[in-house]
């Protein structure tokens, strides 16, 4: 049963990895709207549930981080800003959203000064334990506390997936994008598909 995870885990990390190299290479990326995504329900920073049918009409790119990330979540984030800020008045038409993998520090309050830090359209969303759990795993989210040395049992870190998800006006996935991907090239990759949707 472990070796078939294994296998299962493996092949799924492998298709990510040659769905960003496309996305990065700039090629049309096959829609997989069963293996990327779906309905989840995560309080937003004013505390009220919300779920992808909220951004419907929107494209939306979601990340998954958490506000005491020391500096993998902010050197995404600020790529993820930058590259809306170059789309200028296109990006209004893109929801940017940061899905909490720490729940248990991540309140809507710690959520909305970190957003605020990055970009005035992206918002924080975050939950109980079993709703994170679920929109993580709706997108093949892997996410892992631990310590290191010397820490105190409130001060662990969260290892987690770092790849930036571009979901359709219909919730259905797009494209991904890799972590490393500059700003310049996700506004391009992004305004393709922008134009692709009218």
């Amino acid at each position: 049963m472990f070796r078939l995870r294994a296998i299962s885990a493996l092949l799924v990390l492998l298709g990510c990895l040659a769905l960003a190299a496309m996305a990065e290479a700039g090629e049309k990326t096959p829609r997989l709207p069963s293996l990327f995504g779906g309905p989840f329900r995560l309080l937003d920073e004013q505390g009220r549930y919300v779920g992808p049918e909220d951004y419907a009409g929107k494209f939306m790119l979601v990340y998954f981080g958490y506000s005491y990330c020391p500096d993998i979540c902010p050197t995404d984030l600020a790529v993820m800003a930058a590259a809306l800020d170059i789309l200028g008045e296109e990006a209004t038409r893109i929801q940017p959203l940061l899905i909490s993998v720490d729940p248990r520090r991540d309140t809507p309050e710690a959520l909305r000064e970190l957003t605020a830090a990055f970009h005035p359209a992206l918002v924080g969303l975050t939950g109980t334990e079993a709703e994170v759990t679920a929109a993580a795993k709706a997108y093949r989210v892997h996410r892992r506390r631990f310590q290191l040395e010397g820490m105190a049992d409130a001060d662990y870190l969260v290892d987690h997936s770092t790849l930036t998800y571009l979901m359709g006006p219909d919730g259905g996935f797009v494209t991904m994008f890799p972590r490393g991907t500059t700003p310049e090239r996700m506004a391009e990759v992004l305004r393709k598909y922008l134009a692709g949707a009218g």
